[in-house]
Parts: structure tokens; sequence; C-alpha cells
């Protein structure tokens, strides 16, 4: 068992380390808001999740009401759901109820993606390895960029806030090329956001809102004019 949590913290590392970077950026935009580092902190302490969590900051100095922030959040993690459900699959028999609630909290998108590609089933032990390290690095990746920025130059502190947009445009670059699908999807999302911003009809609705719809109208979208042809199903269920 030591060696199976051992192996997954060597393969957490690498997680660890750029959650770090992430959460540093995410740390200095909450208090740049108005946060206290205990309040920024908390946050990444009860949420693992960098898009949901940067959507719930813009969310809470803007002061939105709780239904706006909660409707926002379901429709940024509901992918958290799909990966645990397929991930659920390679699950041995130490994965108890009370070890899948826990280790659900932490199952980001590249611990799901490091635990699906290992060989056989995966163990309470090894996936307690994958996700302390990725857990820590995110908390004091937090905690520093939370302290930083009440040290740092403003000019520094704003330009470090960027980061975290870099990340998402790291993030969907590769598919947005390689998909013809991902890239509409993505394409429908940018055209609508900018309709509601600059369109005066659309002032009405909330920044959370605008999120929520765009989406989930993007997504329903492609999966209309894009369905997954039977015969990719077929040979993914083979």
């Amino acid at each position: 068992m030591f060696a199976s949590y051992t192996k997954g913290l060597k393969h957490g590392i690498p997680i660890a380390l750029g959650y770090l970077s992430v959460s540093f950026a995410f740390g200095i935009q909450a208090t740049s808001l108005g946060l206290s580092p205990l309040q920024a902190v908390m946050i990444s302490f009860f949420n693992v999740t960098s898009a949901g969590q940067l959507a719930g900051l813009q969310l809470m100095a803007a002061g939105a009401p709780l239904v706006e922030m909660a409707l926002t959040q379901l429709t940024i993690n509901l992918r958290y759901a799909l990966m645990s459900l397929s991930l659920s699959q390679k699950l041995d028999s130490s994965m108890t109820l009370i070890h899948r609630l826990l280790l659900s909290f932490c199952n980001t998108d590249e611990v799901f993606v490091v635990a699906s590609q290992q060989p056989g089933r995966v163990g309470r032990a090894y996936l307690y390895g994958l996700t302390n390290g990725p857990f820590l690095g995110w908390t004091a990746g937090t905690l520093l960029g939370a302290l930083a920025g009440g040290i740092l130059p403003g000019a520094v502190t704003e330009a470090l806030g960027l980061a975290i947009y870099g990340m998402f445009i790291a993030i969907i670059l590769p598919p947005f090329r390689r998909s013809c699908e991902v890239r509409t999807v993505i394409l429908i999302s940018v055209c609508m956001s900018c309709l509601f911003a600059f369109v005066p009809l659309f002032g009405f609705l909330s920044s959370g809102f605008r999120i929520i719809v765009c989406a989930v109208v993007a997504s329903a979208l492609g999966a209309w004019l894009m369905p997954r042809p039977v015969k990719d199903e077929e040979e993914v269920a083979a």
C-alpha cells in the first residue's frame, strides 16, 4: 500500500507544481478584489477548481445573488461528475463509499487523466498519493499569491493576475486546432459572449448568467449540429 501511495505521490508532483503557479495568480487576483488572504485560502481549500473559483470570484466581487453563483458553478463544474463516473470504472475493491466521496473532492481534470491512464485498476492508496500533492500545491499557491498581492507593486500583481487567463487559453488551443467540433463550439460561445457584452438589449444579463447561457447554448448547438457518429461510439465501446 505504501508503494502505491508513493507512486501516486510521484505522479502528482508535476500537477502540484502546475497548480502552484496557477493558484498563485488566483491568490493575487482574490486580494486585488478585496478578499483577505485567509478568505482566498479558504476558497481554494474547499474548492479545487480553477475555472469555477475564478468565475465565483468575479461574481462575489460584483455582489451576485447566491442562486446565480450556484447555477454558474453547476454549469462550469458539471464535467467533474462525468469524469468521476468514468473513473469509477477503474476503481478496485478498496474504494469504499467514504473513500470515493473523499477522493472525488480532488478529482480534477489533470488527476482524472493521470489516473485513467494507469494500467489495470487503481486503489485508494494510489489515488490519495496522486491527489495530496495537487491539493497542497493549489492551497499553498493561493496563500503565497494572496500574501504577495499585498507586497508586490500594483503593476506586477496585475501582470501576474493575467496568468490564470493564459492557462485557460493554453487548455483550449490544442483541441481548438485539432477538432472542428471543439472549434465550432468555442466560436459560438465567443460570439454569444461578445453579443451579450456589446448589445444594449442584453444589458440586463449579469456576468454569471452570461456564462451559463453561453456554455449551455454553445454545447447544445454543438451536440445537435455535430453529433458523434455511431461508428465512433461502437469503437469506444469495443
